[in-house]
């Protein structure tokens, strides 16, 4: 998380960035990024299954929200199904989709990552991985046969899932005097904004959820209440 430390006051504003940002770049990234902060994802895990010529294809569809969660994911099916041949996996990350990775786990290289990712595609779904589990049946399916097996059983588990639509947010940390509390939780109030925590004190502090679409605008909301430094 990149910070930054952006000091109000009335008649002197002074900004902190390792970038040499202005308030105005400021707001005006934001106004340009996040116009759009909606994305279609899973409500939760969801299964499918696909079964040829003996071999049998689980497939296991989870809600992510990064990297770290994947490779946790990954590691605790591969434990439980520990007898499978293959563990075949695609993932996609980010409001545009812009972290992905298709694994073909030993399977014919392009025969199972990317049908699963292709499925993904299809759904239009981010922030998502799904495994596929094969157990072999004894009988070889063949490059097209395999595309379509993990094609198949990705397709069922998402056919399965609840796809519901959320909103990318941005955590804002704050720090401001206690004098200026009314004018903090009423803007909170005036835009509904999620408080995740709150120390109440004489410096009091804030952290905050605030969808990246409106950023911009608090963010100039804020440049209007005395005392107020924000993280980024």
């Amino acid at each position: 998380m990149q910070i930054l430390t952006v000091i109000f006051n009335p008649n002197n504003i002074k900004i902190n960035s390792n970038n040499n940002l202005t308030l105005y770049s400021i707001f005006v990234t934001y106004k340009l990024m996040n116009n759009n902060d909606k994305y279609k994802t899973i409500e939760t895990v969801a299964t499918g299954i696909y079964k040829e010529k003996g071999s049998k294809f689980l497939a296991f569809a989870y809600p992510v929200a990064c990297e770290n969660e994947i490779k946790l994911i990954v590691a605790q099916i591969k434990k439980e199904y520990f007898d499978a041949r293959h563990h075949c996996y695609a993932y996609r990350l980010g409001l545009a989709g812009e972290v992905f990775r298709a694994n073909d786990d030993g399977e014919p290289s392009g025969t199972a990552g990317r049908p699963i990712y292709g499925q993904i595609l299809s759904f239009d779904v981010t922030n998502i991985i799904i495994v596929v589990v094969r157990y072999f049946g004894g009988i070889k399916l063949g490059t097209s046969g395999l595309i379509n097996a993990y094609k198949t059983a990705a397709a069922d588990a998402l056919k399965n899932a609840k796809i519901v639509e959320k909103t990318e947010q941005q955590i804002i940390l704050l720090r401001f005097f206690y004098n200026a509390m009314n004018d903090i939780m009423k803007l909170m109030k005036d835009e509904k904004i999620e408080i995740l925590e709150q120390i109440t004190e004489l410096d009091c502090n804030m952290k905050i959820s605030v969808a990246k679409s409106k950023v911009a605008m608090i963010l100039e909301k804020l440049s209007k209440i005395e005392s107020v430094s924000i993280q980024i």
